[in-house]
């Protein structure tokens, strides 16, 4: 093993849940954030931001980055060097596109290739969901593609999700957030058998809908009972933009993540058309938002 001097490492948004798939499945984004990390040989941390909410990032010892760089060290046993970071902003913060999954995945591997890989990307990949709590978003920013995580409760298994190219993701982001506790907060401690039962037979659609483009099971598929019922209350304009979304052609619309962003799955056909009513329904309610269609990022996490 060789270590190096300075890395750079960009890793993807996720969209996560998708409806029923609460906590374990999410999905890769074309939309990036860049880390770069440089060693230094005096001094101490410093970490320089850019991008439109710099100034909310935290450039100190608790930037979340950083905690995951030392997380890796920690976890090898090796003191962490000292570093100059510099942070290029591409992923709106606490929307619900995995911000905070970019962190920890962009300080472990950048930790990882500084000291020449002492672990391997299913060891990196551990260590990101034990940071995370939950697989849905690090797994598939740091191995791209719609991911599947399941465990036997020693160790986790990942399945690749076929997504059709003629599914379009149309992410809806305002410009209020939405923190993870607080949309967790919100849902209950116990589901009824029959909610349970409803939301697996979901899943089990929603994988054959995104791998065959099958819109009619796309529409079915995405409806939940878990999650979304609970936490549509803390976003506004929820029912509007729905309404609008499908009005337009959409198969349907979901939370990404925790929200506030919302994901509509359409097809492109009928993409830019989701895009404007999405758009049209939130200024309605008073607050501006950024409306696009993405496509999926294969790669994942990637280093040079």
């Amino acid at each position: 093993m060789s270590v190096v001097s300075t890395i750079t490492v960009t890793v993807p948004a996720t969209t996560a849940n998708l409806g029923p798939g609460f906590d374990c499945i999410g999905a890769a984004l074309k939309l990036y954030n860049e880390f770069k990390f440089t060693r230094l040989e005096e001094g101490g941390l410093t970490i320089h931001v850019t991008g439109s909410e710099a100034e909310r990032v935290q450039t100190d010892e608790s930037n979340l980055l950083y905690q995951a760089f030392v997380k890796f060290y920690q976890h090898i046993e090796q003191t962490p060097p000292t570093v100059k970071i510099e942070i290029k902003l591409g992923v709106p913060l606490a929307r619900g596109l995995g911000s905070s999954a970019t962190a920890i995945v962009g300080g472990l591997v950048a930790a990882n290739q500084l000291e020449g890989t002492p672990m391997s990307q299913l060891q990196v990949m551990e260590l990101a969901i034990a940071m995370e709590g939950h697989p849905d978003n690090v797994v598939p920013a740091l191995l791209g593609g719609c991911r599947l995580a399941a465990t036997s409760g020693t160790a986790w298994e990942i399945c690749d999700v076929p997504w059709h190219k003629d599914v379009v993701p149309v992410v809806a982001i305002p410009n209020f957030e939405l923190s993870t506790s607080e949309a967790r907060g919100v849902l209950p401690t116990e589901v009824s058998r029959a909610d349970a039962i409803f939301n697996t037979a979901h899943l089990g659609l929603l994988l054959r809908g995104l791998e065959t483009g099958n819109g009619q099971w796309l529409k079915t598929a995405l409806q939940d009972r878990l999650h979304q019922p609970y936490r549509k209350a803390l976003i506004p304009g929820y029912d509007a933009l729905n309404i609008a979304a499908v009005s337009a052609g959409a198969y349907g619309m979901v939370i990404s993540g925790a929200g506030p962003t919302l994901l509509a799955l359409a097809d492109k056909l009928h993409s830019e058309a989701v895009e404007a009513a999405m758009l049209a329904a939130w200024q309605e309610e008073g607050i501006t938002a950024e409306v696009r269609s993405l496509s999926l990022d294969t790669q994942g996490a990637k280093s040079f």
